[in-house]
């Protein structure tokens, strides 16, 4: 057994290691090992006063200057004031109560230099308020332990750290463990560290927790994203030589079929971007191994019509389509827009089409029975449907390609479980996401699949229009966006309203994950501001509610009303964020605005503007200006380019919710990976991982590297590869 798969159990004593589970998530050694430092401070450095917030957990870095004691007002006795500063003159204030107050009082001597943690607050009603860490936990330098250059010289590593764990307990349980490590078997060839200038794996997380000096940290740093960058290559080329291993049934085009019909009847042109991506489809699926392509576009570019192409080709060769979609909503958006689209040659087989079926988990024991029956004998040429498709019993009598909609909803074994629903032969699969991402990301995300990537709008869509309303400092502006939804109403147009959740607090469906201010108001909700309106300025309007938490027929119902024209304002959660497609709505209210991501607001926007129509879209917030939730909302207020708000939104997330780690519950396994920044390490990582599988598929030569990557899967830790 490698020491990186070595229990922490056996590393060090039992209490730190439950601590180090317990608050962190760390089990091996190699987990402690590439727990790296969130930052460095230098010996005197507090942390940037611009940078706290209110109750965040900080570390600073600071001299003792003052100590004062200071009488209890409601009660007797008396409290430690410390003062703690740094060498441009920022200040933080130390509170210490109770007999804490005596052994702080002891110990922290004006001169003392050390590391402070605790949750920070801010005190003092007259005057600046000032910051205060209450009763922190602290670590005092000891100026003997190095010569003063070196001491001063030496970054202090501040470890990412939680409750009752301080970043200086983590930093002493990484030093037991280096002391004791020993020579590891390096991953990384050593022709290919010498040619990028690399330390070896031992120098590198030395240097990573015990720097000397900037220079080692900066070397290190180097190493390690190599690590990261390298493996993700490595994993994503060996899942790619695996798909194409497999065999696969060819489905060229066939001349005369349903796709000629289809193409002749479309009532408008493909744009150039959609006949290019089709093309590339069409090869794909003449070829005798299974595609595997991401198809990505702006919001309204046209992708269903190219995924619904690419299922009439399978069809007219003999093959059946499944498109899966998140949910019910969706699912039965696109069985009503590709049953539309396709008009009788959806009347299966009457006029030579084929049945388009719907499966979803809540039909009727009727309708369900008919549905697998369709599936299962070939009747259905096209079913459409949910997570209901992925069940054991649902069969096919040839399936040959697998469409999977809003890709990052889904994960790798509900992918799996649909190519095995093929037999032998796995069949061709086209992954769709409304997310543009960069190229990096693509890269790096979905490593294993071709890209294609639609930017090109049709026309017909209208341009759309989108503000920031800060209710909050200008209530009346509030006034004035219920008042331009009565306009559109007015005029013969329909509006959403959208909420961040349904009426209870455990029932949210949208992404809250916008504030650390705790002093906020609940998010508002679907069911209180619809009653709100309702009784308000909607008062003689027709105003519906749709959430995830109704009956599937209801919300069918609900929305086939929407789409008849029958409601005026429909108010929702994020359910409608894809797929809805009610060409007469023009105006979209997002309400607590802030409180949704980036790209989220771009995929709900683009529900409006679909039908020719001008489409509005107002952003609701309590927020301020040159606040970050402000500044993000004015982001997505400036483009409607969603490749430009990808990049802002990656910006302002962590690495793993890009690759779907905080959606799995897993550890993300980029710890210094930056996805954007670090463009140049994972194109020549990448490069240099083709070039290594290429010479040695099986890395029977490279046993380090084998290790590693057998280590990624078995933990687990490989679905944020599939973007879950």
């Amino acid at each position: 057994m490698s020491r990186f798969d070595e229990p922490l159990t056996k590393a060090l004593d039992p209490k730190t290691a439950k601590l180090l589970h317990t608050v962190l998530g760390l089990e091996t050694v190699g987990d402690l090992l590439r727990h790296y430092p969130r930052r460095y401070a230098e010996r005197g450095e507090l942390t940037s006063l611009d940078a706290l917030e209110v109750d965040e957990h900080v570390t600073v870095v600071g001299e003792v200057t003052r100590l004062m004691r200071k009488p209890m007002r409601n009660r007797g006795g008396t409290w430690l004031e410390v003062e703690v500063v740094d060498g441009s003159g920022s200040r933080i204030y130390l509170s210490f109560f109770g007999k804490g107050s005596h052994v702080a009082e002891s110990r922290l001597k004006p001169g003392r230099r050390g590391m402070f943690a605790g949750k920070v607050g801010l005190f003092g009603s007259r005057g600046k308020p000032r910051w205060q860490l209450a009763h922190p936990e602290f670590e005092l330098f000891e100026e003997g332990e190095a010569s003063a250059e070196e001491f001063a010289a030496a970054p202090v590593p501040i470890y990412p750290a939680g409750k009752d764990l301080t970043p200086w307990a983590i930093r002493r349980a990484i030093g037991m463990v280096l002391d004791t490590l020993g020579p590891l078997d390096d991953p990384l060839p050593a022709d290919l560290r010498a040619r990028h200038a690399l330390p070896g794996l031992d120098d590198a997380l030395s240097a990573v927790h015990r720097p000397k000096d900037f220079g080692d940290v900066q070397r290190a740093r180097k190493r390690l994203k190599f690590d990261e960058a390298f493996l993700l290559q490595a994993v994503l080329l060996q899942r790619r030589q695996a798909a194409t291993a497999w065999p696969a049934r060819p489905r060229p085009r066939r001349d005369g079929g349903m796709l000629s019909d289809f193409d002749a009847r479309l009532p408008f042109s493909l744009t150039e971007g959609q006949a290019a991506v089709g093309e590339e489809i069409a090869a794909d699926l003449a070829l005798e191994h299974p595609m595997h392509r991401l198809l990505q576009g702006e919001v309204g570019a046209g992708k269903t019509v190219v995924a619904l192409r690419a299922m009439l080709q399978v069809v007219d060769a003999g093959g059946q389509a499944v498109l899966l979609a998140p949910t019910e909503v969706l699912a039965q958006q696109h069985h009503r827009s590709i049953s539309g689209m396709l008009g009788d040659l959806a009347q299966g087989g009457m006029f030579g089409g084929t049945a388009v079926t719907l499966l979803t988990g809540s039909m009727g024991a009727a309708a369900r029975r008919s549905a697998l029956l369709d599936a299962a004998s070939g009747t259905a040429g096209i079913v459409v449907g949910t997570h209901a498709l992925l069940q054991e019993h649902v069969q096919f009598a040839d399936l040959g390609l697998v469409v999977v909609d809003e890709q990052h909803r889904f994960g790798v074994e509900q992918r799996d479980a649909l190519r095995e629903k093929a037999g032998d032969a796995r069949p061709h699969v086209l992954v769709m996401t409304a997310t543009p991402i960069p190229r990096t990301v693509a890269m790096t995300v979905f490593g294993d699949l071709e890209v294609s990537t639609l930017s090109q709008l049709p026309s017909g869509r209208a341009p759309i229009t989108t503000h920031v309303v800060p209710a909050a400092e200008k209530p009346h502006y509030l006034e004035r966006t219920w008042a331009r939804v009565r306009e559109e109403v007015g005029l013969g147009r329909q509006a959403y309203i959208v909420c961040p959740r349904i009426g209870d607090l455990e029932g949210d469906e949208g992404d809250l994950a916008a504030s650390a201010d705790e002093e906020r108001r609940p998010p508002l909700a679907v069911l209180e501001v619809a009653e709100m309106l309702s009784e308000g300025p909607f008062h003689d309007l027709r105003v519906a509610v749709l959430h995830g938490k109704l009956p599937p027929e209801e919300k069918d119902a609900i929305m086939r009303s929407f789409g008849r024209g029958e409601i005026d304002i429909l108010v929702a959660t994020t359910v409608i964020e894809v797929g809805v497609d009610v060409p007469n709505s023009s105006v979209m209210i997002i309400m607590d605005a802030d409180r949704f991501g980036v790209s989220q607001l771009h995929q709900l926007r683009g529900r409006v503007g679909r039908g020719g129509l001008p489409g509005l879209c107002l952003l609701v917030s309590d927020f301020p200006e040159n606040t970050p939730a402000r500044a993000r909302l004015d982001a997505v207020a400036a483009t409607l380019d969603g490749f430009e708000l990808s990049r802002v939104d990656l910006e302002q997330r962590r690495e793993g919710d890009v690759l779907g780690a905080a959606q799995s519950g897993k550890r993300s396994s980029l710890k210094m990976l930056q996805l954007l920044r670090d463009e140049e390490v994972i194109a020549t990582a990448r490069d240099e991982a083709a070039a290594l599988l290429a010479a040695d598929p099986d890395l029977s030569s490279h046993a380090g590297l084998r290790s590693e990557i057998e280590r990624l899967l078995a933990d687990e830790r490989a679905e944020y590869l599939e973007k879950t």
